[in-house]
Formats: C-alpha cells, structure tokens, sequence
C-alpha cells in the first residue's frame, strides 16, 4: 500500500489529547485544517505512500490582478463544469493515450501530448462553472472565505465553487485565495487530477501577493510542494510559516511528512513530538502513528489510530482514521480485521478511494479475487492511479483467463499515462516510475527513475525502489545494501522483506534469503498476487536445495 497522508481535518475537541498535552494555540479562530500531502503509489509487488480566512486585508502597496470571469482567458479562466464530466473526459484521453501504444516510450511521447491539453485546458485559479450539487458547505463567512476544515468536512468541488464566487467579489481577500490554493492541492488528491497543482500554485501565489508572508499561503505551498514530491521544498515552506504562527497545523503536519519522505526518521519523530504539543488532533495522530510504524513500532502505531478514531467525528476523520488502521492491519497480514475497518470507513464516506483500494487489496488477500477485480476496476474507471492500476494489473495477470494478459498490459500503460498527467502538473514522478517500470516495463527507465529519487532522498521506500531497480537489471550486488538499508529501521513490510529474500538469493546468501522470504510471507502472505506467488516458489527451491 502507498505511505499513508492525512486529507481529512479534524474538528479540535478537548478530549484529542493522543497521546500528549500541551499549551493552547492563541485564539480559536487561528485553527488550521489537516494538511493535504500527495502520496507514492506503486506496484504491488514493489510499492507500498486552516483556519477561517483572516478578514480580507489590503497589503500596503501590494496589487493582485483580479480574477476574470469563467473563460475569458486560459490562465485565468472558469472551472471545469461538472465534475462527473470533467473526470469522465480525464480519464477517457488517458485511455486515449494508452489504447495508442503499448511500449512505454512511444506512450510517453503521445501520453504527453494528449494530457498537456487537458492539464493546459483544464480551466484556471479563479471563477467559473457549475459544480456538483449535493450537500455541499456553501456558506461564505463574514470574513470572507471557508476554511480548509469546512472543505474537509463537507462537499469538496460545492466548497470550492463557493470560494470562487466570493473571490470574484472579493479578489483582494488572501485568505480566501490561501484556502482554494489547499482546496485545489486535496482535489487533486483525491481525484487523481495532478493538472490542479498549477491552479493551486497561481492561487497560492496570489495570496502571497496579497500579504506577502502570511503563514496560510505558506503552510499551502507546503502542501503543494509535498503533493509534487518535493520534500526539500515542503520543509522549506513549513518551516518558514511555523516562523510566522508556530501552530500552523498545516506547516506542522507537512513538516512531519517531509522528513520522513526524506528518510530522516529521527527528525521526523522529533516533529511529530513538537505537532502533538501544539496542535493534537486526527491530522496529528495519524503522523505520529505513521512514524512510530516506521521504526517497527505496531503497538503504539495502532494505539495512537484507535484512539485517534475514537475521537473522531467527521466523515472525512473516519474515514482517513479508518483507513490508516486497515492498512496497518493488512501489512500485518490481519485481513479479517483490514475488511472490518475499511466498512467503516466507507459507511463514513462510501466514495472514499483509499478504502475502496485497500478493501480491493484485501479481499484479494483473503482470497475473494473476484471481489477484488470488480472493486479495483470501479476504482480505476474513475481515478486511474498507479497503485489500484498495477494492483488491478496483477490480479488479471494471476487469473490468467482469456484476455487478461492484455488487459493488465493495459493498466500498465495507462500507469504512464498518468505520470505524464502528473509531470505536466509539475509534480517528480520518479518513484512511481521507478515501482511500475521495475516489475511491468522499462527496466532501464526504471533504474534511471530510481537513481534519480535516490540522489533526492534517503528513505526506505526509495531504498527499496532502488534495490529492486537494480536487481531487474542483473546488478544484485550493488543493490543489496539498498535492501538491507530498505528493512533497517524496522518497518514491518512484506514488499521490502520480499525483495531483500530474492537479491539475496541472487547474491547466493541462500540463509538470507530463506530468512527474508519466510518472514516476508508470514507477515503478509498477500502482499501481491505475482510477488507472493514467486515468493513461495523461490521458498520452496532454496528449501529443495538444502
């Protein structure tokens, strides 16, 4: 499964304290909403990944241009219409681009081009069209902007719809700009729509035009920078708005995320230490955890989400909550009880795609593979991510019926597609290039994606990707210690066990390797429907050979 981000906010109660406490941040209406951090996502078999607005104003000798109505212009023109169409239309030129070739390059060359149009006609920053209607938050405060916790809490593409309409009233109001700079960050998460980074850039920066230095457009370019994979930048960002407000919950919890994803465990700790006694909360909660599972510490990681959860109260806190326990509970190999809390973090929110995705890869587990393809195939009909798209393309591969090995080649190629999406919205795609590539395409191409995340940062996921890079090109020497250092701080992880097992088989450590592959399938026996499967076999040929 991907490294585990907060996208929901929580609703500050008294008793969050998990597991700490701490002074009080200065007034309420400095609270900020969970951060939005984008998330590799990789192959099964080598992948895991504010506040209301101040009042509106005018910085001293500061302009921003002000926003033109829907479509008068490319930059600054409308929103995409209805978010159903616009999605619908997203996904169909990827398939477009993938249905046009099936070798990588030649896909990357024509995936471009097709998805630069949609990133570059996709609509703009400010005003503009219809969005989906439901129970949307479509109140616009007095001060003149929703905050992020509204977004989180309520309809996501409703809010952002009303933010637009009061900017176009209101285009001086910072604030309001900061907080659809986030929006458009966790609309692109959640809808696979990496074409939104732009848009939240220009907002961004509008706001920081505006008034120059305040923490809320900081702690969201944060946010950005870490959904582009731009870990230097994201602490950069973070620690320049903890300067302004220390208790920026946003450039708290991004500052948490870009250590570790820079494999900088220990500051990370530190960090997560330092956001519990200023600002505990779900958004905390779940980093914290997330650290602590890192280090190989379950107990606690699974204490810290249970009572995180048990403190919860929105749908979104539910949801995100539950979740990050069913992943912890299936990398440990419980899926009974990985099933158990993905229902409820559905019955929270029923479209909610990490749960969809994580109760797909947990009925594969458990053996329910028809379940499995039908939910992993409603989850890619609407959001083509490289996760669900190779975790589907694996479960046709081990089916194996007539037709299915096209098809899996198909979510492979579609995979590349979407890395173009993500690379013209300006964010590093390398580390899912490099776990996609790996194991279903570019071999090269891989090696090269892994190296150059390497030189980037130094964690175990991009140890692992290396490692596993190196090996599928016939280098297993110079990709053990990758390995060794991949499974170093503990971190329970089938994927990362199974890799170490078959380079060390490679190398001719046969006890290492017997070692590394048991543990890997007593952990979690389905982690991958191909990786598991070639584990085994690899088992039962070194224990054949003793």
């Amino acid at each position: 499964m991907p490294p585990r981000t907060t996208d929901s906010t929580p609703e500050r109660r008294d008793d969050d304290r998990v597991p700490s406490t701490g002074p009080e941040p200065e007034t309420a209406g400095e609270r900020e909403g969970g951060a939005a951090a984008g998330a590799g996502a990789g192959s099964g078999k080598g992948g895991d990944g504010a506040s209301g607005a101040r009042p509106a104003e005018p910085g001293a000798g500061h302009t921003a241009p002000t926003p033109s109505p829907a479509g008068e212009n490319g930059d600054e023109g409308g929103e995409r219409g209805e978010d159903g169409e616009d999605t619908d239309q997203r996904v169909a030129a990827m398939r477009r681009a993938a249905d046009g070739g099936r070798r990588w390059r030649a896909l990357h060359l024509a995936g471009c081009a097709v998805l630069l149009a949609v990133a570059v006609t996709g609509g703009a920053v400010a005003v503009g069209g219809g969005q989906d209607g439901g129970t949307g938050v479509d109140a616009v405060s007095a001060a003149g902007a929703l905050s992020p916790g509204d977004l989180a809490r309520g309809d996501l593409d409703a809010g952002i719809a009303s933010l637009q309409k009061h900017l176009r009233a209101q285009p001086r109001d910072f604030g309001g700009w900061s907080t659809l700079g986030v929006a458009y960050v966790e609309q692109a998460r959640t809808k696979g729509d990496p074409s939104r980074y732009p848009q939240a850039e220009r907002a961004l920066r509008r706001s920081l035009d505006l008034e120059p230095g305040n923490d809320q457009a900081l702690a969201g370019q944060a946010a950005l920078a870490a959904a582009r994979h731009d870990f230097p930048g994201a602490l950069s960002h973070a620690d320049r708005a903890l300067k302004q407000n220390p208790y920026n919950e946003r450039a708290l919890c991004t500052r948490i995320d870009a250590l570790v994803e820079l494999g900088r465990y220990d500051d990370a700790a530190k960090a997560a230490d330092t956001a519990d006694d200023r600002r505990p909360g779900v958004p905390v909660f779940t980093r914290y955890a997330y650290v602590h599972e890192l280090r190989g510490d379950v107990r606690t990681a699974r204490s810290v989400l249970e009572r995180a959860l048990g403190s919860a109260s929105a749908p979104a806190d539910v949801a995100y909550v539950a979740t990050s326990l069913g992943q912890l509970a299936w990398n440990q190999g419980e899926y009974k009880t990985a099933l158990g809390h993905y229902a409820r973090a559905l019955a929270a929110d029923d479209a909610y795609l990490p749960a969809l995705e994580g109760r797909a890869r947990a009925q594969a587990a458990s053996g329910d593979r028809a379940a499995a393809v039908t939910g992993l195939e409603q989850v890619v009909a609407r959001f083509p991510l490289p996760g669900p798209l190779v975790a589907l393309g694996e479960l046709y591969e081990d089916r194996g019926a007539d037709g299915d090995r096209a098809k899996a080649g198909d979510q492979y190629a579609l995979v590349d597609a979407w890395t173009a999406l993500a690379r013209a919205g300006g964010a590093n795609t390398d580390l899912e290039t490099a776990l996609a590539a790996a194991d279903h395409g570019d071999k090269e191409e891989a090696l090269r994606s892994a190296r150059a995340e390497w030189d980037r940062r130094h964690s175990v996921h991009t140890a692992d990707a290396l490692a596993w890079a190196l090996h599928v090109n016939g280098r297993d020497e110079e990709a053990l210690p990758y390995a060794r250092r991949a499974t170093a701080t503990g971190y329970r992880n089938a994927v990362f066990l199974y890799h170490r097992g078959v380079i060390e088989r490679a190398t001719g450590d046969e006890r290492g390797a017997r070692t590394h592959l048991k543990a890997a399938l007593d952990l979690n026996p389905g982690f991958s429907p191909l990786g598991a499967r070639e584990a085994r076999t690899a088992l039962k040929d070194l224990e054949g050979n003793r």
